[in-house]
């Protein structure tokens, strides 16, 4: 989709719908997904570590949480403080969740999103599991976000927003729930040039976290268009081998 587009109603449903699909299958069976990912990925410790995360992240988390799916660590670069309200855009297991959960102390909120309801079920299992009391998961769409405006000073998101089908209303909503001053952090999967159209059009390649990817272009034309301010898309290093795409992280702020 290039920046003029206005993402086709059929094609939108299709789409989220398979995603949902997938990663329903996922939460179930606990095998990894994205490109570089399989089940032994997915609970290779190695492989989260290379993400940015350390040993203390994953001891401090539920063992369930962790499904192999990110591709950096948003937590790390949010600037958490005690006693923020964070919101977690696609929360799958709740890894993110729970690492924001120790950032902003049992003062602060943690609020995980996610549209597949078996995700849903697993991140809260294990919420219960575990020993925090400020972390819940609601069940919803990343483009209408189930949050009142101005309810959230952090939001973070980790190869997600990639799988959405209209990424310029994700950032729209981001922005409308963020407090004047909030901040947005993720890390996600974009594409330096644009990308074949069997590739965006292969719902194989738009799971696997590559062929729905934004080329860096146009996300920051929906940043700015959204209102965000002190705007940065970084480069942290290539995804794969035949494709244009990179792990980046995406840092911005909604003016006070």
């Amino acid at each position: 989709m290039t920046t003029n587009e206005t993402p086709d109603d059929d094609a939108t449903t299709d789409q989220r719908t398979h995603v949902r699909e997938t990663y329903g299958d996922i939460a179930a069976t606990g095998d990894g997904c994205c490109e570089s990912s399989d089940a032994e990925i997915a609970a290779d410790p190695d492989r989260t570590l290379s993400l940015g995360y350390d040993a203390d992240d994953l001891e401090s988390v539920p063992d369930e949480s962790n499904l192999g799916l990110g591709c950096g660590n948003p937590v790390a670069i949010s600037n958490l403080e005690a006693g923020e309200t964070v919101l977690d855009l696609g929360s799958g297991g709740g890894f993110d969740c729970f690492l924001a959960a120790r950032e902003v102390g049992p003062e602060g909120r943690v609020i995980g999103v996610d549209m597949t309801p078996e995700m849903l079920e697993r991140a809260r299992k294990n919420a219960a599991d575990s020993d925090h009391e400020n972390i819940e998961f609601r069940l919803g769409e990343i483009e209408q976000l189930p949050l009142a405006d101005s309810s959230v000073d952090t939001i973070i998101s980790n190869c997600v927003v990639n799988l959405s089908p209209d990424k310029q209303q994700v950032l729209a909503e981001a922005d409308r729930v963020l407090r004047p001053g909030g901040t947005l952090a993720i890390s996600d999967l974009v594409a330096t040039e644009p990308l074949p159209d069997e590739i965006r059009d292969d719902p194989d390649a738009v799971d696997a976290c590559v062929g729905g990817a934004a080329t860096i272009d146009e996300l920051e034309t929906w940043l700015a268009d959204a209102g965000f301010v002190d705007r940065s898309i970084t480069v942290e290093g290539e995804w794969t081998d035949d494709l244009p795409i990179v792990s980046a992280r995406v840092e911005a702020r909604k003016p006070a």
